[in-house]
């Protein structure tokens, strides 16, 4: 049986298929959907963690246990996962662990364009890149099998392109024979003190050796002679973009991108005119090949920067383009926060007052975009507590008053509570605002620990974050409607005038959470174009149901509308109308 799928759906049923019996995540685009598939398969227990490291803590305690396991996560989350990564390659594993590193070259939902490849070198670790859907299953099957013939995590590579695009999937049936999970003690393996690191250290490097000699004959990585004037080695997407912009040039394609199979790449240099490394972001693969002393083009033609396109390798081979540019250029389409989103008052609020603010990756991160234009940093998840500690300790005393920090309630869940914790240890007068929406919004409204639902929709006990902040030494606790633009406003001075750490949390949930129990859509508002002034007071606020229509004469003059397919009712445009001409529809 065969299904058009997509590659996170693939990777899914290639865990299902494998045998898995645990998988675990943190949501993140491009990976998110994996975790959303595997719950199709009621023999893996599926669920969300509150951050990577755990996701992968978990997925290593049912390896140990003697089951399979998968853990997925995002390029960026392999930063936070990459202290148990780096131990688990030295303990290796009982049952089979495939850890999935989605990557996102070209940033479209990222905030940087790390390339996973160097994790696998880094922590010694074998690395699969597939390069449709197809593979995306096979390779994660085999992932499994490679991890405990090896005794190894094994990373299974993804991109943007693999992750969402669709191809052709062979099914096939969920394997049965594989031993009974049960405990079984073995510390001198297990427990990494240094007298057991230093033994266990060698053998992993055996390991990549045996792998890299083995990966010669193995079938994902393949020889595949045509014009042999040119040959390219590479892997993942990139071979498809190879296969169609230069369909006559020999390729090696290559499924797993480390170890390398030196022995291959020996041989197909030997049998090409000139050898070319086609990769996304770094020069990997390029810099491995010119160590082993073969002549390579690589980064000279292609670009360490952005998502490689048939296009762009149309370019760098000096090939003319398939299809001419448009003729006029597409307007822009900024990010925009939904109609109704419960952040958009805060950070109103937060530019009137003319707070420091320090910012957290979620969807409150477009505060930072016009007309808001309300955030001043975002670095990475949870760091804009500790940000905004550190800012305080360097600035005069009256610009620490200025200073808040924004995080959502499930990012603050993921990696905020420790920075709250040091706020309070170290007295930093600063104020921290939670936004909570009651779902983790930004990747897809998935479930986190304090929406009081599992990944597997099962009810289960919700984290109190107010009684949580209090438990960590927080003072002073308010909570505020974020649609109250006053109170809101009010609430965040007050706050801010406190000389030790303060703590505001906004109770509203995002507009497309998914249990209709939890939001309740308002009255649709209009405006009375009659007497609507032209003001512009409304557009403040960036709300995507508020149009503007011009005047018909042409001056900068018009009217605000409100389109009634998108208004939520949630009250904001009306509170800022001077002149009473916003209402709700009779």
């Amino acid at each position: 049986m065969k299904e058009i799928l997509s590659g996170n759906e693939a990777i899914a049923r290639g865990a299902y298929e494998a045998g898995c019996l645990v998988a675990c995540a943190y949501p993140g685009t491009p990976s998110t959907e994996i975790l959303e598939n595997t719950i199709k398969y009621k023999e893996i227990d599926s669920s969300w963690a509150p951050n990577e490291k755990v996701a992968l803590e978990v997925a290593i305690g049912a390896s140990f246990g003697g089951g399979r396991a998968l853990c997925t996560m995002k390029h960026v989350g392999v930063n936070v996962a990459a202290d148990p990564l780096f131990t688990l390659s030295y303990t290796g594993v009982r049952g089979g662990l495939v850890l999935v590193a989605a990557d996102d070259p070209e940033m479209h939902s990222s905030q940087n364009e790390q390339d996973s490849r160097n994790y696998a070198r880094f922590a010694k670790v074998p690395m699969l890149e597939p390069s449709d859907s197809r593979e995306c299953k096979e390779f994660t099957r085999l992932g499994f099998e490679l991890s405990e013939q090896y005794d190894s995590p094994v990373m299974l590579r993804s991109s943007t392109r693999i992750s969402h695009g669709k191809s052709l999937v062979e099914l096939g049936q969920r394997v049965t024979d594989l031993p009974l999970p049960k405990l079984e003690k073995n510390p001198s393996k297990l427990v990494m003190l240094p007298g057991n690191a230093r033994v266990r250290h060698p053998l992993v490097e055996q390991n990549l050796i045996n792998l890299s000699k083995a990966a010669a004959s193995l079938p994902f990585n393949r020889l595949e002679l045509r014009d042999t004037s040119i040959g390219i080695i590479t892997a993942g997407i990139c071979y498809q973009y190879v296969r169609e912009v230069l369909p006559n040039a020999s390729t090696l394609k290559l499924g797993m991108v480390y170890p390398l199979p030196h022995d291959l790449i020996r041989e197909f240099a030997a049998k090409v005119d000139t050898l070319y490394v086609i990769e996304e972001l770094d020069p990997f693969i390029e810099d491995q090949v010119k160590a082993m002393g073969i002549p390579v083009i690589g980064k000279e033609i292609i670009s360490l920067c952005g998502e490689l396109t048939p296009g762009r390798l149309r370019t760098a081979f000096g090939l003319p383009q398939t299809a001419a540019a448009p003729a006029e250029k597409m307007p822009g389409r900024p990010p925009n926060m939904c109609p109704g989103c419960p952040h958009r008052g805060v950070f109103y609020a937060l530019k009137q007052l003319r707070a420091y603010v320090t910012g957290d990756i979620g969807c409150y991160t477009l505060g930072f975009m016009p007309p808001l234009s309300a955030m001043d940093t975002c670095v990475c998840m949870g760091a804009s507590i500790g940000m905004a500690t550190g800012v305080t300790k360097v600035v005069a005393a009256e610009e620490k008053k200025k200073v808040v920090a924004v995080i959502g309630d499930s990012t603050f869940l993921h990696t905020g509570i420790n920075g709250l914790m040091d706020m309070v240890y170290n007295n930093s007068p600063a104020t921290v605002i939670i936004l909570d929406n009651s779902i983790t919004a930004m990747t897809g409204r998935q479930d986190n620990p304090a929406s009081g639902f599992t990944l597997m929709d099962n009810p289960t006990h919700a984290v109190n974050i107010p009684l949580l902040c209090k438990a960590v030494g927080v003072k002073h606790i308010r909570i505020v409607n974020p649609l109250d633009l006053e109170e809101t406003k009010r609430v965040i001075a007050e706050e801010m005038e406190h000389p030790e750490p303060s703590v505001i949390i906004t109770n509203k949930p995002c507009v497309l959470i998914k249990r209709e129990d939890v939001f309740q859509k308002g009255p649709v508002y209009a405006v009375d174009e009659e007497r609507c002034t032209g003001c512009r007071a409304c557009l403040k606020i960036g709300c995507p149901a508020i149009e503007w229509r011009a005047a018909g004469d042409g001056s900068r003059r018009g009217k605000a509308s409100i389109d009634p397919l998108l208004c939520t009712g949630c009250d904001v445009c009306r509170q800022l109308c001077k002149f009473d001409v916003i209402g709700s529809k009779p």
